[in-house]
C-alpha cells in the first residue's frame, strides 16, 4: 500500500498505491498503513537524509473514504479517528528531516491535507490534473489539518475561494497561489527536483513552527480584516440562507483556529469536522452529488448489453436559443452540426449568436481565440432538410407546437443515417405523440435541454412507448459525450422535471391566489434554498408561455376523453394577461417590474391591491414546507406512475433540473431526510389544509425504499 524505499542519498521515497483501487483514498486501511510508515521513519530517521511522498497511480490522492465518511454515525468515534490521523500527519511534518510532496497528479482534498504536511510541495505541471478542497460542496469541510494549514498557509483571506468554494486549481495556477511550491516537466525531474530540495535544506520545518511565524494577510483582529471577519457570517448566511451547515462551520474553524496555537487549531477543525460528518446534511449531499451522480456518468440508467456510441454527425432544427445552444455545446465537443431554419438568414442568425457568445469568452480570457475560430467551423447553417443526410441523430428545437414538431421531424427522418435516431428536445409534448408522425418511433426519443443550455448540466432523456434500447443508449452516449448529465424518464405529459417544477410556480400562485403578499412567497421559496422564487420564475419563463401550455394539455386530455381541472394559478395568469397586459420578463412586466435602464427589477407594486387580502397571514414554516412538500409528493407520484424508474435519477433530476435544495440530497432523499413517518404526518396535514394535492400515492411508503435500478 505504501512502498518504502531508500537511495543510495539516504533519502526514503514513500510511494502510495493502495491495491484494488484506480486511486488512492484516505480510509481505515491507508490510515493505518501511513501510520506503520510515520512509524518507521521515526525509527530510522538518525539514519535518513529526508522523505519524499508521491504517488504510484496516474493522480497523487483522491481525498476521503466517502463510503466510510456517509456511514459514520458516532460522534466520539469519528472524532477519535480524525485526532489519529492528524497526530500521524502531525509527526510528519515534526519528524526532523525535510519532507517533500511530489504530486504526480491530482490532489484532492485529503490529498491536498496530506501535501500540507510536507515541508516542500512540486507538482507535475499537468492542467488536467486538479488541486484543492471540494469538501464544501459534500457538506463537510477539509478534516485532517487541511483548514488549519491552509489558512496558515495563505492567510484568512487567501484562503477563502479554496475552503469555502470549493475551488480547484491547475498545478501551475497552484503555483501561483502558494499552495504548491514549484513545478517539474516529468515525473524524473519532479523526483530530482525533490531529491536536491531535500540535500538543500537538511534542517526544513513548517513556517507555522517558526517562533518567528506570522499569519500571512494578518490576523483575525488586526485593522485590515476585522471588518470582512465581522460582516463574513452574514454574507454567508445570505448565500446558504441557513441550509448550509458546512460554509458556516468553516469558516468559524477558519477564524477560531487562527487566533490559537496551531495543535488547538487542529482540534477546533477536528470538532467542526465531526458535527458535519455525523450530520444528515452532509450524508444528503455525498449520497446523491457523489454516489449518485457517478452512477450516471457511468452509465447506471443505459442498458447495459449495448456497445457504446458516438455522434460524429449532429442535426438540428431550429436556431432559436435553444437550438443555437445545443450546437454550441456539440460543437465544443468536436461534433460536426448542421444548423437548420426555415431561412438561411435565420440559421446564419443562429451561429452569429454562437459566435457572439464565443467571442465574449475569448475576450475575457476564457477561450483560446483558436479553439473557438475550430467550435465555428463545425457548425454548419442550412435551410436545407437534405443537408442532413448522413447525421447520426437529428433534434428538432422548434416551438412547441405539435403540428410543426411533427412536420420538420418527418421532413429529417429519411436524412438519418442508417443506423441514426431522431429525437425532440420537447419539454412538455408526450414523446409517443410526437412519434407517430415518423416511420420509425422505435427510433426517436426525447432529448430535453435546459435553458441556457451551455450553463444547465442536465438533460432529461424520455423514452416513447416504442422507442428501443439502442435508441436510449445512443442518445444517452451522446448526452455524455457533450459533457451533460442525463436522467432517464417515461413518457407523460410534462415528463419528470416540467411535472415537478410546475407544482412548485403553481403552489407559489396558489399562495397568491389565497392572499399573501408577494415579497413573502419569494422569499419562502428562498429561504428554503430555492435558487429563485416562483413568481420570478414564471416571469421568466412567460406567462402568455404557461397559458399556452395549459391549453395544450386541457385539449390532449379532452381528446383523450379525460378531464382537466385547471390549477388555482390559472386564475391569476389570466388576470396578469387579461387584464393588466403583464406577460412576463419578456414583455417587460409581468409579476415584477423590469426597469428600461437594465437597473434591478422589483415586484410591481400593484400586487398588493390586486391579490393580498389584509390580515389573512400563515406561519412561516408552512410556506417553507408547501414548497419542499408539493415538489417531493410529485415526484412520488412519477415514481408510482413509472415515469421514474430510481430514485437516481429523480433527485439528481431535481437538483440540477429545477433547482430542488441540494442540500436536501434532491426530491426523493428529502423525504428519508424528514423521516418516511414524519414526512407522511406532514403531508396529512398539508393536504387537509390546503389541498389534495398534497396526498401522498397509496404504495408511499415502498416507493421511498431503494429500487432495482437505484
Amino acid at each position: 500500500m505504501i512502498n518504502y524505499s531508500k537511495d543510495e542519498h539516504n533519502i526514503v521515497t514513500l510511494s502510495i498505491d493502495m491495491p484494488g483501487l484506480s486511486v488512492n483514498i484516505m480510509n481505515a486501511a491507508f490510515r493505518d498503513a501511513l501510520a506503520s510508515a510515520v512509524a518507521r521513519l521515526e525509527e530510522e530517521k538518525e539514519q535518513l537524509s529526508g522523505v519524499i511522498l508521491t504517488s504510484g497511480k496516474d493522480s497523487f490522492f483522491a481525498g476521503g473514504d466517502l463510503r466510510e465518511l456517509i456511514s459514520i454515525q458516532d460522534a466520539k468515534s469519528c472524532l477519535d479517528m480524525v485526532e489519529k490521523n492528524k497526530a500521524v500527519l502531525r509527526r510528519l511534518e515534526k519528524l526532523s528531516k525535510p519532507v517533500v510532496a511530489a504530486i504526480n497528479g491530482s490532489a484532492i482534498g485529503g490529498g491536498l491535507e496530506l501535501a500540507l504536511a510536507c515541508h516542500y510541495r512540486i507538482a507535475l505541471d499537468n492542467p488536467k490534473a486538479k488541486i484543492g478542497f471540494p469538501e464544501v460542496t459534500l457538506g463537510l469541510l477539509p478534516g485532517a489539518g487541511g483548514v488549519v494549514r491552509s489558512v496558515r498557509l495563505l492567510g484568512l483571506q487567501e484562503v477563502m475561494p479554496y475552503l469555502l468554494e470549493g475551488k480547484q486549481v491547475s498545478p501551475a495556477a497552484a503555483v501561483k497561489a502558494g499552495l504548491v511550491h514549484a513545478l517539474a516537466s516529468s515525473h524524473e525531474g519532479m523526483l530530482q527536483q525533490a531529491t536536491t530540495w531535500i540535500l538543500a535544506n537538511p534542517h526544513a520545518q513548517q513556517p507555522w513552527d517558526d517562533a518567528a511565524y506570522k499569519l500571512p494577510g494578518g490576523a483575525a483582529n488586526s485593522a485590515k480584516l476585522l471588518p470582512m471577519i465581522m460582516v463574513a457570517p452574514a454574507m454567508l448566511r445570505e448565500k446558504t440562507r441557513g441550509n448550509y451547515p458546512a460554509p458556516e462551520a468553516i469558516l468559524a474553524a477558519m477564524v477560531e483556529g487562527a487566533q490559537v496555537d496551531f495543535d488547538n487549531a487542529l482540534k477546533i477543525e477536528g470538532r467542526y469536522f465531526t458535527h458535519l460528518a455525523t450530520g444528515q446534511v452532509a450524508k444528503n449531499m455525498i449520497g446523491t452529488l457523489f454516489f449518485q451522480m457517478q452512477e450516471i456518468s457511468s452509465g447506471k440508467s443505459r442498458p447495459q448489453h449495448i456497445p457504446k456510441s458516438n455522434v460524429s454527425e449532429l442535426g438540428i432544427i431550429g436556431a432559436g436559443m435553444m437550438g443555437a445552444g445545443i450546437a454550441a455545446v456539440s460543437a465544443a465537443r468536436g461534433i460536426t452540426t448542421i444548423l437548420k431554419e426555415h431561412t438561411l438568414e435565420k440559421a446564419e442568425q443562429g451561429k452569429t449568436n454562437i459566435a457572439n457568445n464565443l467571442h465574449k469568452k475569448v475576450a475575457q480570457g476564457r477561450l483560446p481565440a483558436e479553439t473557438a475560430a475550430r467550435q465555428l467551423e463545425l457548425i454548419l447553417p442550412t435551410a436545407h432538410t437534405s443537408d442532413f443526410s448522413g447525421c447520426d441523430l437529428i433534434i428538432e428545437a422548434v416551438f412547441e407546437n405539435r403540428e410543426l414538431k411533427a412536420t420538420v421531424s418527418s421532413e429529417a427522418e429519411s436524412m438519418l443515417a442508417a443506423d441514426g435516431i431522431m429525437a425532440s428536445n420537447t419539454s412538455t409534448l408526450p414523446i409517443s405523440g410526437l412519434a407517430k408522425a415518423i416511420n420509425h418511433p422505435e427510433r426517436f426519443i426525447g432529448i430535453h435541454f435546459f435553458s441556457p443550455v451551455d450553463k444547465m448540466q442536465l438533460v432529461e432523456i424520455i423514452k416513447g412507448k416504442l422507442t428501443n434500447e439502442v435508441t436510449l443508449a445512443r442518445a444517452y452516449d451522446y448526452v455524455l459525450q457533450i459533457g451533460k448529465t442525463p436522467i432517464v424518464v417515461n413518457d407523460s405529459r410534462g415528463f419528470f422535471t416540467s411535472r415537478v417544477f410546475a407544482s412548485f410556480v403553481n403552489e407559489g400562485l396558489s399562495m397568491l391566489a389565497e392572499g399573501l403578499p408577494a415579497a413573502l412567497i419569494e422569499n419562502a421559496a428562498l429561504s428554503v434554498g430555492m435558487p429563485v422564487g416562483p413568481l420570478a420564475v414564471q416571469d421568466e419563463v412567460s406567462l402568455s408561455l404557461s397559458r399556452h401550455v395549459a391549453a395544450q394539455t386541457k385539449a390532449d386530455l379532452e381528446a383523450e376523453g379525460k378531464s382537466w381541472q385547471a390549477p388555482a394559478s390559472a386564475a391569476i395568469i389570466n388576470a396578469m394577461l387579461d387584464e393588466h397586459q403583464r406577460a412576463g420578463k419578456a414583455a417587460g412586466a409581468g409579476f415584477y417590474e423590469y426597469p428600461a435602464d437594465g437597473g434591478k427589477k422589483y415586484l410591481w407594486p400593484e400586487l398588493p391591491k390586486l391579490f393580498e387580502k389584509v390580515g389573512y397571514r400563515l406561519p412561516y414554516a408552512d410556506l417553507q414546507d408547501r414548497f419542499l412538500y408539493i415538489q417531493s409528493i410529485e415526484t412520488l407520484r412519477c415514481m408510482a406512475e413509472g415515469v421514474l424508474e430510481s430514485s437516481r435519477d429523480a433527485n439528481i433530476g431535481s437538483i440540477f433540473g429545477i433547482g430542488f435544495p441540494a442540500w436536501t440530497g434532491g426530491a426523493v432523499q428529502f423525504i428519508n431526510h424528514v423521516g418516511a413517518e414524519r414526512f407522511a404526518v406532514r403531508a396529512a396535514r398539508l393536504q387537509a389544509q390546503f389541498g389534495e394535492r398534497f396526498a401522498l400515492p397509496e404504495n408511499y411508503l415502498a416507493l421511498t425504499q431503494p429500487r432495482a435500478n437505484d
